[in-house]
């Protein structure tokens, strides 16, 4: 969480410096008229530059991941772009627009226009000065567009298929604001470093923009597959979902997980890896837990012989660390990185000292004698707790569970707010903060 923090402060910062060394706030003389001329050049500037840099985590940068702790952490940056954008591009709207309707209705004289001067102007110069007009209008309305897709984004109870849907027209009204901010743009700004960064960051945005629209994301990444064999646990509702992949995958570590398309209309969801790689046989194993109206109606979709679409791996969640303890902690469907861990420890045994926590509000005979199984297999310490019989796990119980919690690191999966429950906990009482680790596993 600390990376996107101070990925979010420095994206501003750094907008908002270059931009000052090229305009003011302080405009001379200081009037309403004045101060909304540079501020609203400001706040488009910002407005871009968030959207800009959504647009590319978009792509879903492999490369990017290890200086962000992982898509996981990607995903929760762009959502912040998206409200940041959101709420920037509302005050320059307001600003812009407002203002108009503010002279409308009486209440700011209309300012008094200077004379032209006859000035020549360059052929693109001129040219911009005949767009603005249809350059305001348009961006208006994209400006509505994308207020009205970023809030549906936000919106948890909207479909995720139809969020899958709408969300990528973003990209569309993103690229009318491009023509907007290009022809709105101080004209002195594009030959001075905020109009190079601009620049980069539009065209950036831009590209990521049309591989949005003709469904490029992640296509170097994708292998073909098939389902090959399903499990069901009813009273836990989470199905064991088996996949052998043709040729292209090139492994993955413990921990990382994939997107999976298995009906092209309702589009790519992300699963967590519940298996060690193995290039004999080429397959991996996911856990769905019907949690929305997709994962509910997969044990009426799926069949074995389904054909599927693999895209990944990606995240950060790999259990790589120097401390010689590690605490798991997985609640609910949040074992399935465990699981994945353990089937390899049982294959290459390590050094490292392992305490699994495993706590569930539902409970199945079979799914526990198998995860008791896997543990003795890798040699993991589990403690299992079932909410109504055993109560709620804390940071102080794991502490007195486990003596040596301060040379430990903690690797945790699960509800986001259990989770930063935890982390407060232990931070509280001196674990440093890079030593718990937390997969955030939301991907809107």
């Amino acid at each position: 969480m600390t990376r996107i923090k101070v990925s979010l402060v420095a994206i501003l910062f750094i907008l908002t410096g270059l931009w000052l060394a090229a305009d003011t706030l302080a405009p001379e003389p200081f009037t309403y008229f004045s101060f909304r001329a540079v501020f609203v050049q400001y706040s488009g500037v910002i407005t871009m530059g968030l959207m800009s840099v959504a647009m590319l985590l978009a792509l879903r940068p492999k490369w990017l991941e290890p200086h962000l702790d992982g898509l996981d952490k990607m995903y929760r940056l762009h959502k912040w772009l998206g409200i940041g954008a959101l709420v920037v591009g509302t005050v320059h709207w307001w600003w812009a627009q407002g203002t108009k309707w503010m002279v409308g209705w009486g209440w700011l004289d209309r300012p008094v226009r200077k004379p032209s001067s006859g000035e020549t102007l360059g052929v693109i110069e001129g040219w911009l000065r005949s767009q603005r007009g249809l350059a305001e209008s348009v961006g208006e309305w994209a400006f509505y567009a994308a207020a009205v897709l970023i809030v549906l984004a936000l919106i948890k109870r909207f479909p995720y298929h139809w969020f899958a849907k709408t969300h990528q027209w973003i990209a569309v009204a993103y690229l009318v604001l491009v023509y907007h901010t290009v022809v709105l743009a101080k004209i002195d700004y594009w030959g001075q470093p905020i109009g190079w960064v601009l620049a980069a960051l539009l065209l950036g945005g831009s590209v990521a923009a049309l591989l949005t629209l003709v469904g490029r994301i992640g296509a170097g990444r994708k292998v073909d597959g098939m389902v090959t064999a399903l499990t069901e646990y009813p009273a836990l509702r989470v199905m064991e979902i088996a996949v052998d992949l043709k040729e292209g995958w090139h492994g993955h570590a413990t921990g990382q997980f994939a997107f999976v398309t298995s009906d092209k209309h309702e589009g790519a969801h992300p699963y967590t890896i519940a298996s060690a790689w193995n290039p004999a046989d080429r397959r991996l194993v996911f856990l769905a837990k019907a949690l929305g109206d997709h994962t509910s109606r997969l044990r009426y979709s799926l069949k074995v012989g389904t054909p599927v679409t693999v895209e990944g791996p990606y995240g950060c969640f790999d259990f790589e660390d120097s401390q010689p303890h590690q605490i798991w902690v997985g609640a609910g469907i949040g074992i399935t990185p465990f699981i994945a861990r353990m089937k390899q420890r049982a294959s290459a045994a390590e050094a490292k000292t392992i305490t699994f926590f495993h706590t569930t509000a539902d409970f199945e005979q079979a799914a526990i004698d198998r995860l008791t199984a896997d543990a003795e297999a890798a040699g993991v310490q589990l403690h299992l707790l079932v909410d109504d019989r055993d109560g709620r796990l804390s940071g102080e119980r794991i502490r007195a569970a486990v003596p040596e919690w301060q040379s430990a690191s903690v690797w945790f999966c699960g509800p986001p707010e259990f989770g930063q429950a935890l982390r407060q906990d232990f931070q509280a009482n001196g674990m440093p903060s890079a030593r718990f680790h937390q997969e955030l596993f939301q991907m809107r």
